[in-house]
């Protein structure tokens, strides 16, 4: 079975507030870029599936030269193989053309009977590659994944989380799995795997290694273009003591308020 895992690098979310908007659009944030927490749960979870089903299983990432680092944290988990993308036409590319990228990569790879990724990512929020790469390979999509139940016989049952509770569903391979966080805790990378991992040999594909025109990745090949960014307003907020001799008058008055409001 193979299976592969997308992966991004993003911000360090401790860093984000720090973040100036002028410089979003030009990639250069001038903050620590770490492995897409979301997708920490992806991989996971792509290592436990070759585990136990066993599978080959390769992470992939889409970014600079510097997004490597990424993969090595991949790596250094248990991933056996990875590779990145990197070609100065994928840049500003929106969720359709990322997915068209990695479409193209799972496939220059060989077949996938599993594509994991994480619920989203922390930068973009669209939660729309995975949906993309379902797509683009004919694949089926099942989101919102809270664990893989079996993978036998080309169908796989996994548990999901929806808003009416949880679903048990069988569908047939290939499918694109899009997780959630309840579904494993990521493991910590060993010292033995992270120096095998900054020995390894990572390779680089362009879009002209995976078939794809210019026109088809970033810019060009998106169907979606940003056109504005802006922090939102602030919004006047008023902070109001409620003052009793005990608990409970204070949570009578509060009643009495949020009745007052309407708010219940």
């Amino acid at each position: 079975m193979k299976i592969v895992v997308c992966v991004k690098q993003t911000p360090d979310t401790a860093e984000l507030p720090k973040v100036d908007l002028t410089r979003v659009k030009s990639g250069e944030l001038g903050v620590t870029m770490v492995v897409n927490p979301w997708d920490e749960f992806a991989l996971e979870e792509g290592i436990r599936l070759s585990e136990r089903f066993s599978g080959d299983v390769t992470a992939v990432s889409i970014g600079p030269e510097q997004a490597v680092a990424a993969l090595r944290t991949a790596l250094a988990m248990g991933v056996a193989n990875a590779v990145l993308l990197s070609d100065e036409a994928f840049k500003d590319g929106d969720a359709w053309a990322t997915a068209r990228v990695l479409a193209a990569a799972i496939k220059k790879n060989g077949a996938a009977d599993v594509i994991v990724t994480g619920k989203q990512a922390v930068d973009g929020n669209s939660s729309l590659v995975s949906v993309g790469l379902s797509r683009l390979l004919g694949a089926n999509y099942l989101s919102g994944v809270t664990k893989v139940v079996d993978i036998s016989g080309g169908k796989i049952t996994v548990e999901r989380s929806m808003e009416e509770g949880k679903e048990t569903t069988t569908a047939t391979l290939p499918a694109v799995l899009s997780v959630a966080r309840e579904i494993n805790e990521p493991r910590y990378p060993s010292f033995m795997g992270i120096r095998k991992a900054n020995k390894a040999i990572i390779p680089s594909w362009t879009g002209g290694d995976l078939g794809l025109s210019a026109g088809q990745v970033g810019k060009a090949g998106s169907v979606m273009v940003w056109v504005d960014m802006r922090k939102p307003a602030a919004r006047a907020t008023e902070c109001v003591m409620i003052k009793a001799d005990t608990v409970e008058q204070q949570a009578s008055i509060l009643m009495d308020r949020l009745l007052a409001d309407k708010v219940l």
